[in-house]
């Protein structure tokens, strides 16, 4: 029941775009379409639920064995890059339009803040590996909750009749801090 509340913590009231502001980049440069922002957080999810396993393997297995725990944030950067790697090469081969729709947001995910923050996270809260799997597959469902909703807003604000001063960005950052604050209402939802 615990792991259950901590999953569903890490979607809602934890969510990492909207309560802790990482991987604000992707979530407001690929949000423009519900099927591109999908597309974008499955790659999200599979790269952070693995990266939060292959992490946890690699902080506690090496260099927690050779006494090298300071060289974490280099190693969990280059597990992350291996990874993209991998999920670049099978969006390229399976879907060619969402490889060319994410353009150079998918290479992008390796500098993703809420990739390498949820693997640091992980270790700097003591994670065992079960829970990290499941603190990354939770955040990673929240952040691509997050991303699809604010894709969804967005294609419908695109046809309403918004005040130049406020077209593009402007309307899209009012959006992101009013989906913020809905957020905040989650707060103490689980304790």
């Amino acid at each position: 029941m615990d792991l259950l509340l901590f999953f569903i913590g890490a979607i809602l009231v934890n969510n990492i775009v909207l309560s802790r502001f990482l991987g604000v980049c992707p979530f407001l440069g690929v949000s423009k379409k519900v099927e591109t922002a999908l597309g974008m957080g499955l790659a999200v999810t599979f790269v952070m639920t693995l990266a939060s396993i292959m992490s946890y393997i690699v902080y506690e297995f090496i260099l927690k064995t050779f006494k090298i725990e300071f060289l974490y944030t280099i190693a969990f950067i280059l597990v992350i890059a291996s990874l993209v790697q991998l999920v670049e090469m099978i969006i390229q081969k399976t879907s060619p339009s969402l490889y060319q729709a994410l353009g150079v947001f998918l290479p992008l995910i390796t500098t993703n803040c809420a990739v390498l923050g949820i693997a640091v996270i992980n270790m700097q809260n003591e994670y065992s590996l079960f829970k990290s799997i499941v603190s990354g597959l939770g955040t990673a469902l929240g952040f691509t909750l997050a991303i699809v909703l604010m894709a969804g807003i967005r294609e419908r604000i695109e046809y309403n009749p918004i005040p130049k001063s406020f077209k593009g960005y402007p309307i899209v950052l009012i959006t992101a801090g009013l989906m913020a604050i809905a957020f905040l209402g989650f707060t103490g939802l689980i304790k």
